[in-house]
């Protein structure tokens, strides 16, 4: 049976440490907490749990933190989470089951990340990361921010996953901070560094200065495949919010230019067309969608919904505008597959059933 050192960097996290750490009982054997400067009593919820708790002054260098708690582990593998992750009773169950049976020659086990949910706490957005890491290999974290360790080696992709819960919103604008610190000392983004600073600047809908760096990330050519797919739907975004039809367009359809095309993309492609009213095309683009492959361990972003509920409510609404009354049920019902409890799924069946003839 492996052994794992769970790795924590963390700083005012008072409300959201203790739960976090409920959910790793039993799968961590050693547990490292470092703190960057908190005010609150997150140090003293710590120490009900562990007595390696290190003091890390903080530069404004995620990378550094984490490496620096990494440094201090013991066993067999190093776990990262972050304060307001948690280890839910399923994923708790596959981890532990993982721990008796895992390969002691893997080198990394890539976990899925829930950062987003529905009412009913299913995954909306989730994607895979490097998780447990094999200490005797010294891998380093790499990135001021949106830090990441390059996985090498053996490498598991396991059906456990960790979920991302936040009870209150974090400081909105650290990220970019620290992205035009960088650039203000004159360092030059790498083209992973260049893209989530982009993102950062969507987020903060600053779309011109964003347009700018992802006509840049892409044109260098130098960026990951997801990456890029992903850098052409922000694109498209920005576009849409400069009112420049043609360059949203042009920035989806780019995308197909790295690899087969991806639901997510299909459903921007399609609303695209829905917005103008152009229900025919809409439905092609949906239709798509509907039938692209969802993989998970591409590393890329995944929205379970495009592979299937999406597509198929808006196929409703696209035969229904088109005429076509009973397609428009059976894509709804489609719809209800995916999404039973769906609001729009069940107004779309009453207002059928009130209008049958």
């Amino acid at each position: 049976m492996i052994t794992i050192s769970l790795c924590m960097i963390v700083k005012n996290e008072q409300d959201t440490l203790g739960r976090c750490l409920d959910s790793a009982k039993g799968i961590a054997d050693e547990i490292i907490v470092v703190d960057t400067g908190s005010t609150d009593s997150t140090k003293k919820i710590a120490r009900q749990y562990t007595q390696q708790i290190y003091d890390f002054p903080w530069n404004d260098d995620f990378a550094a933190a984490r490496n620096f708690s990494f440094s201090k582990a013991q066993m067999d593998y190093c776990m990262w989470l972050d304060a307001d992750d948690v280890i839910l009773p399923a994923d708790r169950l596959a981890l532990l089951e993982l721990k008796q049976t895992l390969d002691p020659q893997t080198d990394v086990v890539m976990l899925k990340y829930h950062t987003a949910f529905d009412k009913n706490g299913a995954p909306l957005y989730s994607y895979y990361r490097e998780r447990l890491l094999r200490r005797s290999d010294g891998f380093l974290w790499e990135g001021r921010v949106h830090e990441v360790i390059t996985p090498r080696g053996n490498i598991y992709y396991s059906d456990a996953g960790i979920a991302h819960k936040k009870l209150r919103p974090g400081d909105p604008d650290r990220n970019l901070r620290i992205y035009e610190k960088m650039l203000a000392e004159g360092n030059r983004l790498d083209p992973r560094q260049q893209f989530y600073y982009a993102r950062e600047l969507v987020f903060h809908r600053r779309w011109q200065d964003a347009k700018n760096i992802l006509t840049c990330f892409l044109d260098d050519g130098l960026g990951w495949i997801e990456n890029n797919i992903d850098a052409c739907r922000q694109l498209a975004a920005c576009c849409r919010a400069l009112c420049d039809e043609k360059g949203e367009l042009d920035a989806l359809l780019h995308s197909f230019s790295y690899d087969v095309p991806r639901a997510e993309v299909c459903c921007d492609i399609g609303e695209y067309f829905l917005r103008r009213e152009e229900w025919r095309t809409a439905a092609y683009w949906y239709q798509r969608a509907l039938e692209c492959e969802r993989s998970d361990v591409s590393g890329g972003f995944v929205l379970p919904d495009c592979y299937g509920y999406i597509p198929a409510l808006q196929l409703c609404l696209c035969c229904h505008k088109l005429g076509n009354r009973q397609k428009a049920m059976e894509y709804n019902e489609l719809a209800g597959q995916f999404k039973p409890d769906s609001e729009a799924y069940q107004y779309n069946k009453q207002y059928f059933n009130a209008t049958s003839k």
